[in-house]
């Protein structure tokens, strides 16, 4: 892989829109392997969990401390945000939070679990490994796509 492909590859992974959902498929489609491509797309999407946890943590507290109209808005958001999802996440647990990661939708992701876990107040160890799971389960569904849409696309060029 080209440094401006990897380089491209990995601001992808990590950027909270694209994340794996673009980074794999854009390094796939510049011309190196699948594994490859969901290999790096997939290991620096494991990357964002953790660095969300490390910004939101030192955001927040100091947001929180310097700034009451962010405690008043924080507060009231989570509060609500917490009522209302609780009984999901009682029901689902941390299962809820591997597929709300690993199924590729638009706003789902690595960077809207790990804030959703963290606004939840959901123990970090476990949001982290969750997270994850759902990374990976994500990069093998993008991977599989990308695989039976190249075989697909090749059976319609054989018949036309």
């Amino acid at each position: 892989m080209d440094p401006k492909t990897f380089i491209t590859t990995v601001l992808l992974a990590i950027t909270p829109i694209s994340e794996l959902r673009g980074a794999i498929p854009f390094a796939y489609f510049r011309g190196n392997s699948l594994l490859v491509s969901a290999l790096i797309g997939g290991a620096f999407n494991l990357l964002v969990s953790p660095i969300a946890y490390l910004f939101l943590s030192y955001f927040h507290q100091f947001f929180y401390r310097v700034w009451p109209f962010y405690k008043k808005v924080f507060d009231k958001t989570v509060v609500r945000v917490r009522n209302r999802i609780s009984v999901k996440i009682d029901k689902y647990g941390m299962l809820g939070i591997i597929l709300f990661v690993g199924i590729p939708l638009p706003v789902t992701g690595a960077w809207s679990g790990t804030l959703g876990a963290w606004l939840l107040g959901l123990d970090r160890k476990h949001s982290l490994v969750a997270v994850s799971l759902g990374v990976v389960l994500a990069t093998l569904i993008v991977t599989i796509v990308l695989l039976l849409g190249k075989g697909m696309f090749s059976i319609f060029i054989k018949i036309v």
